[in-house]
């Protein structure tokens, strides 16, 4: 069992094979993907998506950072009028802050951040981070909820064992590991050494951030084994192994029993 805590499998990347990519990803062992929305124009295509592959695809429902602009609050009434209608979302995300293209909405970025976290508190769903040059202000968004009932994934981690740390110190979070940590010049495997299994899940971010030896290409969930594949060989513990405790910790995030 193999689980893709974050693939965006509803984009334009895949309307041309999305039968055939299922397929393989069920062929490489994938029980279930959790797919992360963007924004309002992306909704109806995730819910499109998992409507037609109900017993593998999960949606997610929230407003990314890099959406965030003079339109926010149109957004974000979007996202809550959805969550306060029956649904099946089954957390909140991808939500967070990217400073890496422009800071000019640094100020809606975090209010929007914050919103929804309070959302998931109300609603008791767990919450999908994105981190993107904006650790300290993640850090510090966060750190009040330390003794709340959040919980979730740090999505995409790629920092410092001192970030891991500091990140691990949110009992109810894991750290969400992808292609990043197969690539050459990461230094994701030794921070991974600093981290315990139990606190990593794994997950694609198809179509991007591919796994070694496909980089370059669309990624898609199959290629998750590509991932487990490094994870188990930086924690020298077997394939079998590694997919189990990752897939528990997955399941544990997003309340669901096997």
């Amino acid at each position: 069992m193999l689980i893709d805590t974050h693939s965006h499998l509803f984009l334009e990347e895949f309307a041309e094979d999305l039968p055939q990519v299922m397929e393989r990803a069920r062929n490489a062992g994938v029980s279930s993907i959790f797919m992360p929305n963007i924004d309002s124009t992306t909704i109806d295509a995730l819910l499109s998506v998992c409507a037609k592959y109900p017993d593998l695809c999960y949606p997610m429902i929230g407003l990314h950072p890099t959406s965030v602009n003079e339109t926010y609050e149109q957004e974000l009434a979007i996202v809550r009028e959805r969550l306060s209608a029956p649904n099946y979302f089954v957390a909140i995300g991808e939500i967070g802050l990217d400073l890496y293209w422009d800071r000019t909405f640094l100020k809606e970025q975090l209010l929007v951040f914050e919103r929804q976290i309070e959302w998931a508190l109300e609603y008791e769903l767990p919450v999908v981070i994105h981190t993107r040059e904006a650790f300290d202000y993640i850090y510090k968004v966060m750190e009040p909820y330390k003794k709340t009932a959040l919980r979730g994934i740090f999505h995409s981690f790629t920092g410092t064992p001192e970030e891991a740390a500091r990140l691990l110190e949110f009992d109810g979070f894991m750290l969400g590991i992808n292609g990043v940590v197969t690539f050459k010049k990461s230094t994701l495997p030794e921070t991974l050494l600093t981290v315990p299994l139990e606190r990593i899940v794994l997950e694609t971010d198809s179509p991007y951030l591919t796994p070694v030896p496909n980089r370059g290409k669309r990624n898609e969930s199959a290629n998750v084994k590509d991932t487990l594949a490094k994870v188990a060989e930086i924690y020298q513990k077997s394939l079998e192994y590694v997919a189990q405790v990752t897939s528990e910790n997955a399941l544990k995030v997003f309340g669901f029993r096997k």
